[in-house]
């Protein structure tokens, strides 16, 4: 299933790795690689990526993460094409993103020699950043009819899917829970009216889309091969001004009905 019906989709700056997470989840359809084998592998190109910061080499780290950013797609694309969406999927892939992201953060840090509370400031804003954007489109896809694997509203165990077993979807969720409930928390109290609005438009989206981790790793690497790893975490620490300048836009233009 499509996540968003054709008539709505968007230009996602974050989704720029998806033609080629197609070829890839095409090539894996009538293998026995699974999504999760997937996931995985997009685990080890971001710890790759982290090793190449620490060393200093910001072109093949940037390579790294950037590919990290294309299977990330991949993994959810080869779950459509199976047609095996899996809350274990979507949970493990979450939890997979936060850790890579704190530990590319605490390396970009420590290469930096920055304050240790602006590398948590900035990571707690990219994260808060993310968060605007998955909260948005999920309403999105909710109210149009797309997959509905990921729900606007992560408060109970789900039903585990056919081919999955509940005691790992119980085990994850927690994880889910206690790595993004803080950030889902927040952008909840900002807007919680969100999912009661009208649907927000293309143009709207593909704003917030610059909040996607695709984004923010493209933007990642685009500084480090430019030579700018010491304002990256400034970077994304001012950038965050934009949740509640997008969260303003969408209280007035597309208000609650």
């Amino acid at each position: 299933m499509s996540k968003l019906p054709k008539e709505y989709k968007f230009l996602d700056l974050s989704d720029y790795g998806r033609p080629i997470a197609k070829v890839i989840a095409n090539s894996l359809k009538n293998t026995s690689f699974t999504p999760i084998h997937v996931t995985i592998s997009f685990i080890i190109s971001g710890l790759f990526g982290i090793f190449y910061i620490l060393k200093g080499y910001y072109w093949i780290a940037g390579f790294f993460l950037i590919l990290k950013s294309v299977l990330d797609a991949a993994d959810g694309e080869l779950a459509r094409l199976k047609q095996k969406p899996s809350y274990t999927g979507r949970y493990f892939d979450s939890i997979a993103d936060i850790i890579l992201n704190g530990l590319i953060f605490i390396s970009i840090c420590y290469i930096t020699r920055s304050n240790n509370w602006m590398c948590l400031f900035s990571f707690f804003g990219l994260q808060l950043q993310g968060t605007l954007y998955n909260y948005y489109y999920t309403i999105l896809r909710n109210k149009l009819g797309g997959d509905k694997t990921s729900r606007v509203f992560e408060n109970k165990i789900p039903r585990a899917l056919k081919g999955e077993k509940q005691s790992v979807v119980n085990k994850l969720f927690l994880l889910y829970k206690l790595f993004y409930g803080p950030f889902d928390k927040i952008i909840y109290t900002l807007d919680s009216n969100a999912s009661k609005g009208g649907i927000m438009s293309k143009y709207f989206m593909t704003c917030i889309s610059t909040f996607g981790l695709g984004f923010q790793l493209l933007i990642i690497s685009v500084m480090l091969v430019l030579g700018l790893i010491e304002f990256i975490l400034a970077f994304f620490l001012i950038y965050t001004v934009m949740v509640f300048i997008f969260i303003s836009i969408r209280k007035v233009i597309f208000k609650s009905l």
